[in-house]
């Protein structure tokens, strides 16, 4: 199993919310989900966008709220006419940049094709995932939590392996976890691996999770990999329009649809009481507003996160 992650909100710039997201693939089905959506690529753009982007795709860019303005214009395109629009809009945009010119000579009707075309795409990357048995683990973190003054595993990312564990263990003890983070600079990439060796290793909790999760995580550029676009996407709807009643944090409505999706997708599990009475139900999708755990209180090194 795959569990690629990806962050979202953390530089508190603009999103009301911090989200680390994981998608998780079976092996199996990787490379089926990678033709499928480089198939979609296809399909709403007329071309691979790895052959006339400028920029990585980012949600942050397919899914700015101009894009919704632009895509909503009162211009009439036949539907059949939009992936040939949007590429003629990708083809000059990419000539202009080329050229190092301001003006692209993107027609507004092109335009407009082009940003409805990124939104129905989207839709259909998410329709994929779910084919694919694409499961969504993720915690939301409101801005202004109260953070930990420990140096330790933070617990968003503790609450996310515990969820990639039990989602192991229900599919089957056979299976082996591996982590594929997004590329993070080196220093950002060397604490959180120190973090994570010191949680696996240092903890019993920790030990007990790394039976089933691999904790040596892998670092790849989304640019390459399907699976981190997957997570980046997923961890931008979330911040922006997955809301459990009683979340305080603005929404954006026009990201709702895409949230419902993901809420679907997401694990949904069991795991035992600490009393042996019973069960807690886990959910994929878990809202933080508060980042201190129990140990910062007790100061008990062996607490799990996800009963905190």
């Amino acid at each position: 199993m795959l569990l690629f992650v990806d962050e979202s909100g953390q530089d508190h710039a603009e999103m009301p919310c911090e989200v680390l997201a994981g998608v998780v693939v079976a092996q199996g089905n990787l490379w089926n989900l990678i033709k499928a959506i480089r198939a979609a690529e296809k399909d709403h753009f007329g071309d691979y966008l790895r052959n006339v982007r400028v920029s990585e795709i980012k949600a942050k860019k397919l899914l700015k709220r101009k894009r919704f303005r632009i895509a909503n214009q009162k211009i009439d395109i036949p539907e059949a006419e939009l992936p040939g629009l949007a590429h003629q809009a990708l083809v000059k945009g990419l000539a202009a940049h080329e050229s190092g010119t301001s003006e692209s000579g993107v027609t507004a009707r092109e335009l407009t094709a082009y940003s409805r075309s990124v939104l129905r795409f989207v839709d259909t990357v998410l329709d994929i995932a779910a084919a694919f048995n694409v499961k969504i683990i993720a915690s939301v973190v409101d801005a202004n939590a109260a953070k930990s003054d420990r140096d330790v595993l933070r617990k968003d990312v503790v609450y996310l392996f515990e969820r990639y564990f039990y989602l192991l263990q229900d599919w089957g003890f056979d299976r082996r976890g591996l982590v594929v983070f997004d590329e993070l600079d080196k220093a950002r990439a060397k604490h959180l691996i120190e973090r994570m060796a010191a949680y696996f290793l240092g903890t019993k909790t920790g030990r007990f999770r790394s039976s089933l999760i691999v904790p040596a995580p892998f670092f790849v550029h989304s640019e390459l990999t399907a699976g981190v676009f997957l997570a980046d996407l997923a961890a931008y709807v979330l911040g922006w329009a997955w809301r459990l009643g009683g979340m305080p944090q603005p929404s954006r409505d026009e990201l709702k649809p895409f949230a419902r999706k993901l809420h679907e997708m997401q694990y949904h599990g069991q795991k035992s009481r600490e009393d042996g009475r019973g069960f807690w139900p886990l959910h994929g999708i878990v809202y933080l507003d508060d980042l201190r755990g129990r140990l910062d209180k007790v100061g008990d090194e062996d607490v799990d996160a996800g009963s905190q």
